[in-house]
């Protein structure tokens, strides 16, 4: 401290001028150091200008704690450290065989390609191949579920417990068509488990945890919330797959990994991205654990999965399909497009443009919905169908056959094929003319079938919106058979005097499928 000869201080440093002296220290350090650059810029902080006075609150009350609301979870920590033990590591072996090209030397290429061998190929070379996926185990006594896509094609499939034990894994039985996966590991005490929870409990907002492997990383845990409900994506497993969209991060090897909620329950299995690049960009795919529960039962029992059959395309039931048949608004089901014959539908006595609006009680709510729920009907069994037929309420009842692999129903599918015909009659931006029979036949269509050719589309009309394209044929209008052109305008006349907005039309495609496409009438 400064003092004179006499020791006396000049000044008097109290403590308040203590506690100054060392804030300001502490700026002129930390302002100093950030000036050569040894702190890194935060950005959105700006330097006090000089002159700037500061002021101090005082007697500033302090901020109320924010409540947290119950769902809302401080840590996930006992949650996750609770089912870990159950997410398991699959790792999947297999062999696949890889022809392997030789390029042939430039002295000898122009014999070669004289005799179509411009490349020479190697006998095919077989190649060891390993994938790892996730998984969870469902039973103490070793049933494990992932995704059949994680496992499918392996000769060799590895579990790997969250404690490093390995077990060789058993294949139960796979379902492709959900993308669902049952294996079996034996030990010699009990194995940790998690439990399915109610997925139709689960709204869209709630929180999820995802727990998996991703790119080999295992016990990797995420958390994010359901975006959405109900998807229907792509992938081939759509049909009987009702997919929960989550945000929490998902990437490779997340697959077969289970999806909780805050109670530690399975309510699905990561299954999918959306991923231009390869990574997470917070969209993922689970598949619901009523689905998985209802094909892990099927496996164990049979080793296999068995679907109900009913024999009919079906499309939903759209506003302007309301509009069009003079239906109460709102209205819901599955509309019958085509009826396949020898089928169960076709001897129980479904009509082409039936819309069935349950089955055994149970409301149908769209065309996919149909499809699962007539999936759950053991085959041979009979199921009641509520029906809406041109107004009228009946009751069909039905013996469910058995569903045809994939393989035949793709066969049976009419080949592609298109024919044009010549102008005619227009009417809502169609031009139409009389069915040919080159266009009959390019269409697999009956001697007995009669419609007209769209022979073009104005692009700036509804029905452009809807799909029509030149060279589909209309069969129907408003569930009348079609003859020639003035019938489509006849049922456009008749739709109008009752009032209606639009017509149905059912129409074979140049694709080679047939379904109702409503339109809208010209004003």
């Amino acid at each position: 401290m400064p003092s004179d000869k006499n020791n006396t201080p000049l000044f008097k440093i109290t403590r308040r001028h203590r506690q100054a002296l060392a804030m300001t220290t502490a700026a002129v350090l930390v302002f100093g150091l950030g000036a050569f650059g040894m702190l890194p810029q935060v950005r959105g902080l700006q330097p006090v200008a000089a002159d700037a006075p500061v002021q101090l609150a005082q007697n500033t009350p302090r901020a109320t704690p924010r409540v947290i609301p119950p769902g809302a979870p401080l840590s996930f920590a006992d949650l996750v450290e609770r089912v870990s033990p159950a997410v398991v590591t699959i790792r999947s072996e297999g062999v696949t065989r890889e022809s392997e090209t030789q390029e042939v030397p430039p002295a000898l290429r122009d014999f070669f390609e004289r005799f179509g061998q411009g490349q020479q190929q190697r006998p095919q070379q077989p190649r060891r191949s390993v994938s790892a996926g996730s998984g969870f185990i469902i039973e103490s006594n070793g049933f494990v579920v992932t995704n059949n896509h994680v496992i499918n094609g392996a000769n060799k499939i590895t579990v790997i417990l969250a404690d490093d034990r390995e077990f060789t894994a058993k294949l139960i039985g796979t379902d492709a068509a959900t993308d669902v996966a049952l294996l079996k590991i034996e030990s010699n005490r009990a194995l940790p488990t998690v439990e399915f929870g109610n997925d139709r409990s689960v709204r869209v907002g709630d929180w999820v945890v995802a727990v998996g492997n991703p790119f080999g990383l295992s016990n990797t845990v995420t958390a994010g919330i359901v975006s959405s409900l109900g998807r229907e994506v792509g992938g081939g497993n759509g049909n009987y797959n009702d997919f929960m969209q989550i945000d929490a991060s998902i990437n490779q090897g997340n697959s077969g990994g289970p999806t909780f909620d805050l109670r530690g329950q399975v309510v699905g299995m990561n299954s999918m991205i959306f991923s231009p690049s390869g990574g997470s960009v917070g969209i993922g795919f689970a598949i619901p654990a009523s689905t998985i529960h209802d094909v892990v039962a099927q496996l164990k029992s049979s080793g296999r999965v068995s679907r109900g059959y009913l024999g009919v395309q079906v499309q939903p039931v759209t506003p302007e399909v309301v509009s069009a048949m003079g239906l109460k608004e709102g209205s819901k089901g599955a509309l019958v497009a085509s009826v396949v014959a020898d089928g169960p539908a076709a001897k129980g006595g479904f009509q082409q443009g039936d819309i069935i609006t349950a089955i055994n009680g149970q409301a149908v709510e769209d065309s996919r919905d149909l499809t699962r729920k007539v999936a759950l009907v053991a085959s041979g069994q009979s199921a009641t169908f509520a029906v809406n037929r041109e107004g009228k309420a009946l009751e069909l009842k039905i013996a469910i056959g058995a569903r045809p692999d994939e393989a035949r129903l793709a066969a049976n599918a009419p080949a592609p094929q298109s024919q044009n015909a010549p102008a005619g009659a227009t009417a809502m931006g169609l031009g139409l003319a009389p069915l040919t029979p080159q266009a009959r036949r390019a269409r697999q269509l009956d001697d007995n079938v009669s419609g007209v050719v769209i022979t073009r589309v104005d692009p700036d009309s509804n029905a452009a919106d809807q799909g029509l394209t030149a060279g589909d044929v209309v069969l129907k209008i408003n569930n009348r058979n079609v003859t020639n052109p003035a019938d489509i305008q006849n049922g456009i006349a008749e739709a109008k005097r009752a009032g209606r907005k639009s017509v149905l039309l059912l129409v074979a495609r140049a694709q080679g499928q047939t379904g109702f496409v409503a339109v809208e009438l010209e004003a």
